[in-house]
């Protein structure tokens, strides 16, 4: 962090209000200290989010009710990091404020930080190690007026399907899971609002107050989902519906809205893995690119059929090293085999340039010993890492376990996929053997028809908080309202560090455009989304890798006809392989090779449910 500097205006920001201007001037941050802590957030002359109020609470007590400002001191961060999925480089550029608080005796800090792409605020409570304190906050984000907003509620836990409103229909009491994206009155542009850094505290949902504001709740307030329901005992119902305590300092998770004047701005963001610790190089000597943690593609047999046997296992690991995918995830069947099996099988797939993921219940590793017995396990056994599942609550317990897990398994040198869990909050910074995590509605729901409109809405929603194991391409009726052609696509636009196919490798390897699928990588070094892309109905990106780019488009349910301008492309010619709808059905694909510079347009006819996806080779 840059050094604190006075605000020369200190004596009437401390007294009065103060404002936090992002780097290129036009994101605003303004805050008065009247009657509590107000605060409204501004891009140019366009109001993001009207004035609302910051509540933060120890032990009952809310602090900001009556608490006074003191001298505030600015700071200025600018850097950059490797990251992997939408870019290959992250910039961390913001303007911060700290504000120091005091509630009669009780000292705390805000602090806000201000990027060309949003903003964050959070609150810090010192504390003695060993003093044990709850806090609550009750925070709200009022959004202007014919706003229509994106969200999902809470039943599934982050496993919804959006529905879309504007913002005045929302009616009191609506829980909303974040990231909730909205776009402003006459198209002035985007936001969505959600958590950065939850670590040591409970995750945040929204709820609606029918007054076009949403307020933060933490988890012990949020009713419990479905699945929690299902998995856990009333016990463990009733105990994380109490409110968690926090030892030593009391520092919230940051409470970020990002800001675009379009969906690329709002895609290319890194203000939630910017408000993240880097990773610590003793456990990741080479930061994210330390050399155990492998980004890839797999296969995984659930959803698509085939053999559960040792032998089956062995078939889809042969296939994932034809297709040149790196990973193959097995479910909890693989427990029923020995050691001497599982070592067997991990020679085989070693030899076919693939590695294992092996699934287990969270419930299984609550305590240090579990944790430390069953990575050692695999370590000593030469697989990958672990996809552990089913938390389905976000109470400061669970976050604690997530960090808890991804410590040990970073002992052992293995990386994990997290299902039935949280949203993402950006600590795939600091902990980047956190691979993926799932927290969508995915391909595993059978009952979700209108897939066409979900996919064409998760690139603006839930993926602008990290990577979603959505398990992309399918080819049979999962598929629902969308085409083969669709199907494709999203493999180029759910990106993420492991990227798991849910279509049976064998289905794969007999499709027409098994060529270009083979070519689609897991991780991008540039990302852009294009004008004609709108939430629920279009989404449109190139992206590159390397000197290659693609261009994948996936519709909602209208068909369409659109251009995209090749301007994306380098100078120079490329060669193209177009996969496109064909006339024929929503299982049948038109392959096409030819060549293309960036001063062409391409002319592409979209089904219902269709797709599109091209690959543009420097020639």
């Amino acid at each position: 962090m840059a050094a604190l500097a006075q605000n020369p205006n200190r004596a009437l920001a401390a007294l009065t209000e103060t404002n936090v201007t992002s780097p290129d001037g036009f994101i605003q941050f303004h805050l008065t200290f009247k009657n509590g802590i107000g605060y409204e957030v501004s891009l140019r002359n366009t109001t993001i989010i009207e004035p609302s109020r910051l509540s933060f609470s120890l032990g009952g007590t809310e602090l900001t009710a009556e608490a006074t400002a003191g001298e505030v001191k600015t700071y200025h961060l600018n850097e950059t990091y490797p990251w992997r999925g939408v870019h290959s480089v992250a910039v961390n550029n913001c303007n911060g404020a700290v504000i120091p608080l005091k509630a009669g005796s009780v000292g705390f800090n805000l602090e806000i930080r201000a990027f060309n792409d949003g903003v964050a605020y959070r609150f810090v409570a010192p504390g003695e190690a060993g003093q044990c304190r709850v806090p609550d906050e009750a925070s709200t984000f009022r959004i202007p007026d014919g706003s229509r907003v994106w969200y999902h509620n809470l039943s599934g836990h982050y496993e919804g399907q959006h529905v879309n409103n504007l913002v005045a229909a929302i009616t009191n009491g609506q829980w909303v899971a974040p990231p909730m994206t909205f776009e402003l009155p006459n198209h002035e542009g985007y936001a969505s609002v959600t958590e950065a850094d939850l670590v040591n505290y409970s995750g945040m949902a929204l709820q609606a107050n029918g007054a076009r504001g949403f307020t933060v709740m933490l988890a012990h307030k949020q009713p419990p989902s479905s699945p929690f329901l299902m998995r856990y005992t009333k016990e463990d119902v009733a105990r994380l519906s109490q409110p968690a305590s926090v030892s030593g300092t009391v520092t919230t998770p940051w409470r970020v809205v990002m800001i675009g004047t379009n969906l690329n701005t709002l895609v290319n963001s890194d203000i939630l893995p910017d408000l993240c610790p880097p990773p610590d190089l003793k456990l990741f000597p080479q930061g994210l690119k330390t050399d155990w943690i492998k980004p890839g593609r797999a296969v995984w047999k659930y959803l698509d059929g085939g053999d559960s046997s040792l032998e089956g296992t062995k078939d889809f690991c042969k296939m994932a090293g034809e297709l040149g995918f790196q990973y193959n995830v097995i479910e909890g069947y693989w427990s029923r085999w020995s050691d001497a099996e599982i070592t067997n099988l991990v020679a085989y797939a070693n030899s076919q340039g693939v590695k294992l993921l092996v699934w287990k219940h969270s419930r299984m590793l609550r305590s240090p010993e579990a944790r430390e017995e069953f990575f050692k396990k695999l370590h000593d056994l030469g697989l990958a890492g672990a996809k552990i599942d089913f938390f389905d609550n976000e109470h400061k317990e669970m976050v604690d376990l997530y960090q808890e897990l991804l410590q040990t398994s970073a002992k052992y040198h293995l990386v994990v996929n997290f299902h039935g869990s949280d949203k993402p909050t950006g600590t795939m910074r600091t902990w980047p053997n956190e691979i993926t995590r799932e927290a969508v509605r995915g391909m595993e729901s059978s009952r979700l028809q209108d897939r066409a409109t979900h996919e064409t809405t998760l690139p603006f929603t839930r993926m602008l908080a990290g990577p979603a194991d959505y398990s992309v391409v399918f080819f049979g009726p999962r598929k629902q309202n969308t085409t083969w052609a669709h199907q494709i696509a999203t493999a180029a636009i759910f990106s993420q560090p492991m990227l798991t196919y849910a279509a049976n490798p064998s289905n794969i390897l007999v499709n027409p455009g098994v060529e270009l699928i083979k070519s689609i990588p897991a991780v991008w070094d540039e990302t852009v989304v294009l004008p004609p892309s709108e939430i629920g109905k279009l989404a449109v990106y190139a992206r590159r890798s390397g000197d290659t780019w693609f261009l994948a488009v996936i519709d909602g349910v209208e068909a369409q006809t659109i251009q995209v301008p090749l301007t994306f492309l380098g100078a120079g010619g490329y060669q193209s392989m177009l996969i496109r709808d064909s006339g024929e059905g929503a299982d049948a694909e038109q392959i096409e090779r030819s060549s293309a510079r960036r001063e062409d347009t391409l002319t592409i006819n979209l089904r219902a449910g269709g797709g599109f996806i091209g690959r543009f080779s420097k020639k």
